[in-house]
């Protein structure tokens, strides 16, 4: 029986940014206009990975094609 692997529950500004596909400026644009939330912990800035979840599926609604069919510009219908 293999062991499941722990699900990360916050990440550094940079971990989230990475995670989300976009850059580290944008990140703490999102952060700065409260459009994502964080935990401050010490000095460091954390991004719950609920709200990293949740901002992905907001801004992107529509569901996610495989490779393949974004490539050739062919929606399944």
């Amino acid at each position: 029986m293999s062991a499941k692997p722990l699900q990360r529950l916050l990440y550094s500004k940079r971990d989230a940014a990475e995670q989300l596909s976009i850059s580290l400026r944008s990140l703490n644009y999102l952060i700065s206009r409260g459009e994502l939330r964080f935990r401050r912990i010490g000095s460091r800035v954390l991004v719950p990975h609920g709200e990293l979840v949740q901002f992905s599926r907001a801004h992107h609604p529509e569901p996610i094609l495989p490779a393949m069919q974004q490539e050739g510009g062919h929606h399944a219908r």
